[in-house]
């Protein structure tokens, strides 16, 4: 432990040191020094690998809670210790947003560097929240099974997101998504798309992008999904039907302040599950992370499962 002991649960303090370009890192010793302020007991777990990470967190006692300090791809990895499912309790999860996007913590009102406020909501009352499960069922990785907190996009989101990677140097968070997302845009490419939702067709035909989310927002703020709440039991489908570029763009914009929904190439409902098949391989995204490309997916929502101390 790094702090003397006392009545405060003692935290996992999860630190991903390459959690937004490094960020994470570099701001640590004022976390720490928030942290043994306030004389909380902790315990630093700090993993270049979101897996040797998980396998730490995992093998720790029961009682201990985790405090992930990234993005949400440092929340996703842990994700499989903090789950309750049946015959195993989950551990409770607080967060630090100090990755590329951020954008659960985002949607909690928790912001980048204010150590402070995120430490004062460890006195809340902890709420559950839900998850969403993934699984791939063809494509690369066929049968892989993922759990996560905020969303999933398929098509021209998780293209941009592979395009991130082009960005200039300069540009992080959501200034990077929108480089991106512009880039991506001259790329263009409508695939067919079938998809079912609660076991009823739900849209058939060609599209730029599937999301589906359990939180409001992905990108580093694009509001792909403002109705959304984890708290509901229920799980969002945004699609795109067909459009241009130049629809494509003026939709995009609108997304920025989540006024989109009620535009004509717009598809949104919320359910329990759904299934996603495409005609082609399409780029997958999961939390913000590449996960190759996909024919056919299925998500089913989680309900309740993870402890959330400071949401």
């Amino acid at each position: 432990m790094s702090a003397p002991e006392s009545s405060v649960p003692p935290l996992a303090v999860v630190l991903n040191p390459n959690a937004g370009g490094g960020l994470a890192m570099r701001e640590w010793p004022r976390l720490e020094a928030e942290l043994k302020r306030r004389g909380q007991p902790y315990e630093l777990i700090l993993e270049d690998s979101g897996e040797d990470a998980l396998a730490r967190i995992q093998a720790l006692p029961p009682r201990i809670a985790v405090l992930a300090v990234g993005g949400d791809g440092t929340v996703g990895a842990l994700l499989p210790a903090l789950v309750s499912v049946p015959k195993r309790q989950g551990r409770p999860l607080a967060v630090v947003p100090l990755g590329t996007g951020n954008d659960f913590a985002g949607m909690l009102g928790l912001k980048t560097g204010q150590f402070a406020e995120a430490l004062d909501r460890l006195t809340f009352q902890p709420r559950d929240v839900d998850a969403l499960e993934v699984r791939i069922l063809e494509g690369d990785g066929a049968g892989r099974t993922h759990v996560l907190l905020n969303g999933l996009g398929l098509g021209f989101d998780a293209a941009v997101t592979a395009n991130m990677a082009r960005a200039p140097k300069q540009f992080q968070g959501f200034a990077r998504y929108a480089w991106s997302a512009v880039a991506t845009v001259r790329e263009l490419h409508l695939s067919e798309v079938q998809i079912t939702l609660d076991g009823q067709p739900f849209y058939s035909g060609p599209s730029p992008i599937v999301a589906v989310m359990n939180g409001t927002r992905y990108g580093g703020g694009f509001l792909i999904s403002p109705r959304s709440s984890p708290r509901d039991g229920l799980l969002d489908v945004v699609a795109g039907g067909p459009m241009n570029r130049f629809q494509l763009v003026k939709l995009m914009l609108r997304v920025l302040r989540g006024t989109h929904l009620d535009q004509p190439q717009v598809r949104t409902a919320q359910g329990h599950e759904v299934t996603v098949r495409w005609d082609t391989p399409t780029p997958l995204h999961l939390d913000g992370d590449l996960h190759g490309q996909v024919t056919a997916i299925r998500v089913r929502v989680l309900k309740g499962v993870v402890k959330l101390l400071n949401g």
